[in-house]
């Protein structure tokens, strides 16, 4: 279909462009959500200096077939032309040097989106599109990509600003799991922090089970204790190569990891988790903690896979 590399002035750069880096890609619609999370990706483009690849993906081939030779193009691919259009002008407005690319795909979006994250930094989506579903928390094309991606995938909560921050702004955090391994999610959550010089919260969820309770008043206190503590050495060992320019803050909280996450992304800037992925396994492949922070949180969430 129909793609272009456009700077400011609207032309192609040159000999076409010259950088390598893998680029970030943000899904648009048309629908405000979908311009906003394409302003956030620009700034989170910059500040990565990767290009930004502004996607749309629809089925209008199917209903509406390909314009004969000498005819005037289908309705539909004159509106996602005009899509696509629109968020490439918005977004250099925003940023005039920044390398934006455009691409209209005749595809399901969550097909076409997953596949672009296979050379993607990262994907960039809004909450919802605009689908009929509008009592969902969560669009499911949103869904379906943060379960399936190659590459971390950003979803832009409804309340957010289109602003991704700066040493001023909001704290950078991330969930912490029991392998306590520096995993994933760790690690883009730490360079996250490190771009936009924000602090990093990371927080470890604990809970101590009931059937570790004891009557005696004496002991009532040790399960308890001792499952605060491997709580701190779990963190311990995710943050063992933590850089020393990042400011790491520590928290161990007891509570459902859910609701411990709920509670730490309000008033945060971006929330980081991490999916592990299983092969063979049939559903999506999104824990329960991913899908309850996607489907809540008060901020943007990046689901950032893990391998099995």
């Amino acid at each position: 279909m129909n793609a272009a590399v456009v700077r400011a002035s609207g032309e192609p750069p040159a000999g076409g462009t010259k950088k390598t880096e893998r680029p970030l890609v943000v899904g648009v619609d048309g629908s405000e959500p979908s311009l906003r999370a394409a302003d956030w990706a620009a700034d989170e483009a910059v500040l990565r200096g990767v290009p930004l690849r502004v996607v749309y993906a629809s089925l209008w081939e199917r209903y509406e077939g390909t314009a004969l030779a000498g005819e005037h193009k289908p309705s539909e691919e004159v509106r996602a032309d005009d899509i696509v259009a629109v968020a490439a002008r918005r977004v250099l407005k925003r940023h005039p040097d920044l390398e934006v690319s455009a691409e209209i795909l005749a595809e399901e979006p969550e097909y076409a989106l997953v596949r672009e994250g296979r050379d993607a930094s990262a994907l960039v989506l809004g909450t919802r599109g605009r689908s009929g579903f509008v009592e969902m928390l969560l669009g499911s094309v949103s869904l379906a990509v943060a379960a399936y991606a190659d590459c971390p995938v950003i979803v832009l909560r409804g309340g957010h600003d289109n602003h991704v921050g700066d040493a001023t702004a909001h704290r950078v955090v991330v969930g912490v799991d029991e392998s306590g391994k520096d995993s994933a999610a760790m690690r883009f959550a730490v360079e996250e922090a490190r771009l936009r010089r924000a602090p990093l919260d990371a927080v470890r969820a604990w809970r101590c089970p009931a059937h570790e309770s004891v009557d005696h008043p004496l002991l009532a206190g040790e399960p308890a204790r001792l499952h605060e503590e491997q709580a701190v050495e779990t963190l311990d060992e995710a943050l063992k190569n933590a850089p020393a320019d990042v400011d790491v803050h520590r928290r161990t909280v007891e509570g459902p990891a859910r609701h411990v996450l709920l509670g730490a992304s309000r008033g945060a800037g971006l929330l980081v988790v991490g999916a592990r992925r299983r092969p063979g396994r049939l559903g999506l492949q999104l824990g329960r903690v991913a899908h309850g922070v996607l489907h809540h949180a008060a901020c943007p969430v990046a689901v950032v896979p893990e391998p099995a």
